[in-house]
């Protein structure tokens, strides 16, 4: 999501995107301390809602995508204003994903050393997990970013003109050469 959300809308939508999901993991996190994660995963119910409402979002957020015909360049203020925030999907494509919960509370107790912290230790590591996570993404939307600038300008865009009519010129060619059987 992170990289679709770069390479269309640019480095502001990338870092959105990064931080919305981080804040779905820090939600994660509050609820693996609290144990509302356990309470999901040990109820049918609650889990399966929970997968429910994750997976029709992500296909709602997948026929968005599908339906969506505009490049970036085409994109008025307004149309970006009506979009969507990259935040909130980020934010709600990772706090509705059922397998995101299961990771937290199946992963961050393992480290926990003391009975009585457990709560303070579950925080500080599933901030510490969150906080090295926007930092992968912040360097990677940078990244992103700059492969995106670079295919966007006028030499790349130059060069891949004369290499496509080079190509076409050889299909050209061959064809011209084609013997009839």
């Amino acid at each position: 999501m992170i990289t679709k959300q770069t390479i269309s809308g640019g480095k502001k939508d990338g870092l959105q995107m990064a931080l919305g999901i981080t804040a779905g993991s820090l939600g994660h996190t509050l609820a693996a301390t609290l144990g509302l994660s356990a309470l999901v995963l040990q109820s049918a119910v609650a889990f399966s809602i929970l997968k429910w409402v994750g997976a029709i979002y992500l296909i709602y957020l997948g026929v968005q995508s599908l339906i969506s015909r505009k490049s970036p360049d085409d994109l008025t203020e307004n149309d970006r204003n009506t979009k969507g925030s990259p935040f909130k999907e980020g934010f709600l494509s990772n706090l509705l994903n059922p397998k995101v919960a299961v990771f937290f509370i199946t992963f961050l107790p393992q480290f926990v050393s003391s009975q009585d912290n457990a709560m303070t230790e579950l925080l500080v590591m599933g901030s510490i997990y969150s906080l090295l996570s926007v930092l992968w993404f912040v360097f990677y939307v940078f990244c992103l970013n700059y492969i995106r600038e670079w295919l966007m300008s006028a030499n790349v865009q130059n060069y891949l003109e004369k290499l496509t009519g080079i190509v076409l010129i050889g299909f050209g060619v061959k064809l011209l050469f084609t013997q009839k059987n």
